[in-house]
């Protein structure tokens, strides 16, 4: 089991003015010196793959995934798969063997800046539909790329609630894994805890995020937007908010997993310092959430 970090520590994919004039660099050897293994896809990254490996290597790191954004909510599979041809193969040849999908069709205009009260639903029999081609798509990229599919639940997305994900994972077959993101499922109202019970054979991808419990009513409260409430603190790294990861540990030391589990946090570099911050969160996870060494 490898433990890596997200570089949205250091720099936002959506929000430019987090980390702006951050280098890869810097988030690298950062990393590296906290005691991580790898890292995941950045905007800070070479997206060709000698140079990205290179540039990884030179700090002991490896490429661990890469998030896509689909939208097969909205399009067939061979127009999915024309658009996902060169990042799948950036990942494939970079040594990669899972891809982060996010789905992005059926989002209401501008969804990450209006209030998530406004967030578009799938019905039952689009939800079936949709499955279907996410199958297909994921049983593709496995047979082009070599790439499993790890589905990500998110916030603002066609999967938020368990409810969807429930759906979701009825309607696709055993091609689409399952992303566990546990900051995502406490935000979005359900414990973490029925993904593993539910679907742990599914899960192939293990994001660690945390949540601010106190920020997370304020948004409630508030219907705020997913970027406002990132704006707000939200997010934290293990181990600063509020979720118990007890059941996670347990779930991991019957050794049935065998993916990464990935530090993340989308938090204001300026407030939250990337070093030490990725520093504490390693030594959390390595104290209270992996298995004791055998």
């Amino acid at each position: 089991m490898r433990l890596g970090v997200s570089p949205l520590s250091w720099v936002n994919e959506v929000l430019e003015e987090y980390g702006h004039g951050t280098s890869a660099d810097t988030c690298l050897a950062q990393a590296a010196a906290a005691g991580y293994a790898g890292v995941e896809m950045s905007r800070l990254f070479p997206r060709e793959a000698g140079a990205l490996t290179g540039q990884l290597g030179g700090h002991g790191l490896r490429l661990i995934s890469g998030w896509y954004s689909g939208f097969l909510a909205e399009r067939g599979v061979e127009e999915e798969l024309a658009a996902v041809r060169e990042h799948a193969a950036l990942l494939r040849d970079s040594g990669v063997g899972v891809m982060v999908y996010g789905e992005c069709g059926v989002m209401a205009e501008q969804a990450l800046d209006v209030p998530m009260s406004h967030r578009l639903q799938l019905s039952n029999e689009a939800m079936a539909a949709y499955g279907e081609r996410l199958t297909r798509f994921a049983e593709r990229l496995r047979q082009e790329y070599g790439l499993a599919l790890a589905y990500h639940h998110h916030l603002m997305m066609v999967a938020e609630t368990l409810r969807e994900v429930r759906a979701l994972m009825a309607a696709t077959g055993p091609a689409v894994g399952l992303l566990l993101d546990t900051g995502h499922a406490v935000a979005a109202g359900f414990d973490y805890t029925w993904l593993l019970e539910e679907f742990g054979p599914r899960i192939n991808h293990i994001h660690l995020k945390d949540v601010r419990g106190e920020v997370l009513d304020a948004v409630r409260e508030g219907d705020l937007s997913f970027n406002d409430a990132v704006r707000n603190g939200i997010f934290t790294v293990p181990g600063d908010g509020i979720i118990d990861y007890g059941p996670l540990a347990r779930f991991l030391a019957d050794g049935g997993y065998r993916g990464w589990l990935v530090v993340e946090a989308e938090q204001d570099p300026a407030k939250a310092p990337p070093a030490p911050t990725v520093a504490r969160a390693f030594d959390f996870v390595t104290r209270n959430i992996l298995p004791p060494a055998r």
